[in-house]
């Protein structure tokens, strides 16, 4: 059930800038074992079992734990052949970790690969198939091979660092969420912290597989087919207790809300999202490090320009360089002056990176910015002095983005424009736009979306993104190391030239505007009402001569639309009241 292998210190060393631990490949043991959990989400009368692939060091000493849990290792090339020895250790984490004296653990969840159970998307038999692998880690569960031997960890020194991407980010949340004993340190990429954010945005579904049973979609797509018929019972539950009805946020998604328990986080969390990850969108990391700044958890975040990415492809020396110091520091104790290095790496539109002390950047302070009416050859104005009046807005008729920010100048129903005079000086956004409409509908429901957009010339650079199986299962063989930077392929990037760039968009259905948890109809009888929402995080720098601008409108198309009837949504916006909040850091650089 022990095999041990030499391990290619070398070949990663060569491909970066760092020293090689050894000239010569240690030798480490690899290891499959089945974690006996504490529950039964099958229902067979039988405790689930969580397969494990290990990775260590072949000697005597104790060891610290980097760990990578997932769904996605039973699909495709990756799934297991046997139950009796492991997949093959794809990622780069074996390779750069075990020479230093690590042991790498790849998990299985529950109901996924050669686990038992039942997946639930983020319920809490996800997080309870990472703690059964900790508490084996660290002496507090049984384990056993596949011949039903006993396994024991006791070259473990019980501290845990889990990393991972996309579902394979969320897991360490869960996990530092639920303050796993022993989770020392968790790296969340492009990672969820909230279930209803990732299929919802306050009240209303994002288009596609969001928008119907997601919870139990996900689910089938990673449940291994030994499981499918136990775990029927368990999917059709999550369908029916999902709450697509209305939207509304339920205790079934509170469930799946890290950020609801955020007060028992003590793992320090090391963060990275692409500001343009429209999969996991940025508000998955904005409001998590909000919480975990709020309760001064120690923490890191680089954001980068790209979509739903991993930094080993495409700042791979760095990356490894900041790892290696951080998992030394967290789970070894080395005072290695890690965490005296800036908190915050941002990446430029170019591609090139800036630091700063924290996030958002120091000195951030809120503006707010009226709508007011055309002024300035603009259909619409921001100006720091409210006005009055009100403008008339419709449906979008399935207007594309391009298409919403197109002609700020030109008055149209389908969308209102409210545009800063050009700046003076540059402008800095960092943190959370917020945004409230004073608005009369004729519809009870009615969906509202606002973009950020930079007014301006410039060119914006499109990065290829991955999916989460993509993610999950790149390989890292000596190919790999050889043909490729640090076992991930580089996203590809297409530079195009724009005269408005969309920084951050967020949605709401105005039924939702008192709350998530309770739909509260709009009057339809012309009375007011005001309707606040956030949008994602973003940072982001407006360069003066610019123009800052926000774009309303109605059914937008990566949206569920609203049932409007035949006579389609009639709203109308007061202006005055109707506002945006910026986070400018410096403050306020409008004026008038």
């Amino acid at each position: 059930m022990r095999r041990v292998y030499l391990v290619a210190a070398t070949l990663l060393t060569a491909a970066t800038t760092f020293t090689p631990v050894s000239n010569a490949a240690p030798a480490a043991i690899t290891e499959t074992v089945y974690v006996e959990s504490t529950m039964d989400s099958d229902a067979d009368g039988k405790l689930d079992r969580i397969a494990a692939d290990v990775m260590r060091p072949d000697s005597t000493a104790k060891v610290p734990i980097v760990m990578e849990a997932s769904p996605y290792y039973g699909l495709g090339t990756f799934a297991a052949k046997a139950m009796d020895v492991p997949r093959g250790f794809s990622r780069w984490y074996d390779e750069y970790f075990v020479p230093r004296g690590y042991a790498v653990v790849e998990m299985e969840m529950q109901g996924t690969s050669r686990s038992t159970g039942c997946p639930t998307t983020g319920g809490p038999e996800d997080t309870a198939s990472v703690k059964a692998v900790v508490d084996w880690l660290n002496g507090r569960a049984k384990a056993f091979y596949a011949d039903d031997r006993p396994a024991t960890a006791s070259w473990s020194t019980g501290n845990v660092g889990m990393l991972g991407v996309s579902y394979n980010g969320t897991l360490p949340n869960a996990a530092a969420a639920a303050n796993i004993p022993g989770v020392k340190t968790i790296v969340p990429i492009a990672a969820i912290s909230s279930w209803y954010e990732y299929s919802r945005d306050q009240g209303i579904a994002y288009r596609g597989a969001h928008s119907k049973d997601y919870p139990t979609y996900l689910a089938n797509y990673v449940i291994s087919s030994a499981q499918k018929a136990k775990c029927k019972p368990v999917l059709d539950k999550l369908a029916a207790e999902d709450g697509d009805e209305t939207f509304d946020y339920t205790s079934f998604w509170k469930a799946r809300d890290y950020r609801q328990t955020a007060q028992n986080v003590t793992a320090s969390v090391f963060a990275v999202h692409g500001q343009a990850d429209w999969n996991v969108k940025p508000s998955q990391f904005g409001r998590w490090w909000q919480q975990l700044a709020d309760r001064g958890v120690p923490r890191k975040i680089w954001l980068h320009r790209g979509g739903h990415l991993d930094p080993i492809s495409f700042r791979q020396a760095e990356w490894q360089r900041v790892m290696g110091l951080w998992m030394d520091h967290w789970l070894k104790g080395v005072q290695n002056g890690i965490m005296n290095e800036p908190m915050a790496d941002f990446q430029k539109p170019d591609g090139t990176w800036e630091q700063d002390a924290s996030w958002p950047r120091p000195n951030t302070k809120d503006t707010t910015l009226y709508f007011g009416p055309a002024a300035g050859g603009m259909s619409g104005s921001l100006t720091t002095a409210p006005g009055t009046g009100t403008q008339r807005l419709g449906d979008n008729a399935n207007l594309s983005e391009t298409q919403m920010m197109a002609n700020p100048e030109t008055a149209d129903p389908r969308r209102l424009v409210y545009v800063t005079p050009p700046l003076t000086q540059a402008a800095r956004v960092s943190g959370e736009v917020r945004l409230t409409a004073r608005v009369a509908s004729n519809r009870a429901s009615t969906p509202l979306t606002a973009l950020l957009v930079d007014y301006g010339p410039g060119t914006q650079a499109v990065m290829t993104d991955r999916s989460p199986i993509q993610l999950s299962t790149e390989t890292c063989t000596r190919a790999d190391l050889r043909d490729r930077t640090g076992c991930a392929r580089p996203p590809d990037v297409s530079v195009q030239a724009v005269t408005a760039t969309m920084l951050t968009r967020g949605s709401i259905d105005a039924k939702n505007r008192a709350s998530l948890e309770t739909s509260t109809p709009l009057p339809t009888n012309g009375t007011t009402v005001d309707v606040s929402w956030r949008l994602h995080a973003r940072d982001a720098l407006i360069p003066a001569g610019h123009r800052i601008g926000i774009v309303i409108v109605t059914n937008h198309s990566g949206y569920v639309a609203t049932d409007t009837g035949a006579a389609g949504i009639a709203l109308n916006v007061s202006l005055g009241v109707s506002n945006v909040v910026l986070p400018i850091v410096g403050g306020a650089v409008i004026t008038g």
